[in-house]
């Protein structure tokens, strides 16, 4: 199995000065999950090299087993540092693609052509795509084979309104995943905040938080093993 796992660039907050990126646990449980599963992970991001860290998932509340594991990983995190660049990865390579949030997807990987394109080349060649917390915003420009938004009619989920109001930036990001997903047809819907939920529509994955980090990508391994 070759999983391409693609990350943000971005590391501004809107207009609070404050830094933003991927969420550690969002990236973190992915990987090792995969990994573990002997699958052989790429990692890429619109700039490639390092991509920023969202410093509030590095806090001591942050933590969990796989972040853990993670900063005791020095293969992992050199990986991590020299991420290649979106453009340059094609969807032929790769079994599934795997987008870990961060609210730094909101600004760049919503925009990226690449990010478009490669989801749609995997979702037209029948190949998984997830997406967990506000990564599903990645799903916004993408369309299905007949030109409608891709979400369309399909079961989605991603980083409720209630959640982002709790971080208190509702008045910051560009726009709320929740409402973008029904906006764009999708069938939303939700667990309780920061409880794990993964929905899985035919070769589309999404998972609410980063609560929901390890299970969406057990989906992933799950709906690649049916595929055998």
């Amino acid at each position: 199995m070759n999983i391409l796992m693609v990350l943000t660039s971005h590391d501004q907050l809107g207009n609070t000065g404050k830094k933003t990126g991927f969420w550690l646990e969002e990236f973190a449980a992915p990987y090792y999950v995969l990994k573990d599963a002997d699958a052989r992970v790429t990692l890429a991001s619109p700039l490639g090299g390092q991509p920023p860290l969202d410093p509030k998932s590095d806090e001591a509340d942050a933590q969990t087993d796989a972040t853990r594991r993670f900063k005791q990983d020095k293969a992992a995190q050199a990986e991590l540092a020299s991420t290649k660049r979106l453009a340059d990865v094609s969807a032929a390579g790769f079994d599934a693609v795997f987008y870990p949030g961060g609210h730094g997807p909101l600004w760049d990987l919503v925009n990226d052509k690449s990010s478009v394109a490669l989801i749609e080349a995997m979702q037209a060649a029948g190949k998984p795509v997830a997406a967990v917390c506000h990564a599903p915003a990645v799903l916004r420009d993408v369309k299905a084979p007949d030109g409608s938004p891709l979400v369309e009619g399909k079961r989605v989920t991603g980083f409720t309104n209630t959640e982002e109001e709790a971080v208190g930036l509702t008045a910051v990001v560009p726009f709320l995943v929740e409402d973008m997903l029904k906006s764009k047809g999708g069938q939303y819907s939700k667990g309780g905040d920061w409880q794990s939920y993964v929905l899985t529509d035919g070769m589309l994955i999404t998972g609410q938080n980063p609560a929901s980090s390890e299970a969406a990508a057990k989906a992933l391994i799950a709906l690649l093993q049916d595929k055998r």
